[in-house]
């Protein structure tokens, strides 16, 4: 057994705007929570660092209505799933092995994915490995790292300031890398799922899994996933955050270069968290697209 906290349920009880009720499964002895609203064709949403399916809240309505079934995982150490103790349990190839154990709980096929920040390794990996059960793509705000991707200041920044912080801010990291401030109650949502300084280890662990090197843990599977990609056929829509100052615009349009995709639409007025600084334009976006 892993060494886990659980989050109180009722610490995660009436947040602002995020009425949905979760659904559980076990892994490797880790309780695992996701969201799963509506009928139809599925749309995964695949949060990154440090947030959870909260991140997605007002992007559910949109696609719900549309007709799709919204499904909102929360990644091992983050929202209302367990949080392992020790950073060094994190590492990529567990997060996609834990990621993919949804796929088949769930029953997840002809399913759209949509990626943002850690999301978009883990999600992305799936589906060049799941290539049966996911359909579509949407990208926002994140990449592929080889060991040869360039990282912005604003990157090492706050990759140094994670290593130095052992109570990492959680609702202090979200609001800066949003274009317009969220506010205290929204803040206090990404802090709720941690009661401790010991369940914020997946949140430091992230920064520290991004491969600087070509030999580095996780760079020969991050290469893997993008040659798979540049020759994949399926539908692709990128989305980028215009104000996004820790994946820049320049950001995007290289790693659309990279995909073989063009270059991603940009969404004004919106930060990293584009979620936070857009949602329900968002969601309807998205939903327009799979209408089409």
């Amino acid at each position: 057994m892993t060494d886990a906290v659980r989050t109180p349920d009722p610490l995660l009880e009436g947040l602002p705007d995020y009425p949905y009720e979760p659904g559980y499964r076990t892994v490797d002895g880790l309780r695992l929570a996701h969201v799963d609203e509506g009928d139809g064709r599925p749309v995964v949403m695949f949060h990154g660092e440090p947030t959870w399916g909260y991140l997605w809240r007002h992007l559910v309505p949109p696609l719900r209505d549309a007709g799709h079934r919204v499904i909102l995982p929360d990644l091992p150490g983050f929202g209302r799933s367990d949080k392992p103790l020790d950073r060094g349990w994190y590492s990529y190839d567990r997060h996609v092995a834990v990621a993919a154990t949804l796929l088949e709980d769930l029953d997840i096929r002809d399913a759209t994915f949509v990626v943002h920040d850690w999301g978009g390794p883990i999600g992305l990996r799936l589906a060049v490995e799941h290539p049966d059960r996911v359909a579509r793509l949407v990208i926002m705000d994140t990449g592929l790292f080889t060991g040869h991707q360039p990282m912005s200041d604003a990157w090492h920044a706050f990759h140094d300031f994670v290593e130095r912080t052992e109570d990492l801010p959680i609702g202090m990291l979200v609001r800066r890398g949003c274009h317009t401030d969220p506010g205290d109650e929204v803040a206090a949502a990404y802090d709720a799922p941690f009661p401790s300084v010991a369940a914020k280890a997946g949140a430091r662990a992230f920064p520290g899994l991004i491969p600087q090197t070509p030999d580095a843990p996780g760079a020969a599977e991050g290469r893997r996933v993008l040659d798979g990609l540049r020759i994949d056929q399926r539908p692709t829509l990128m989305l980028w955050g215009e104000q996004d100052p820790v994946l820049p615009p320049k950001v995007g349009e290289a790693f659309a270069s990279a995909l073989g995709q063009p270059s991603p639409r940009r969404i004004g007025e919106a930060g990293h968290f584009l979620q936070e600084d857009q949602g329900p334009l968002l969601g309807a976006a998205i939903a327009d697209w799979l209408g089409a």
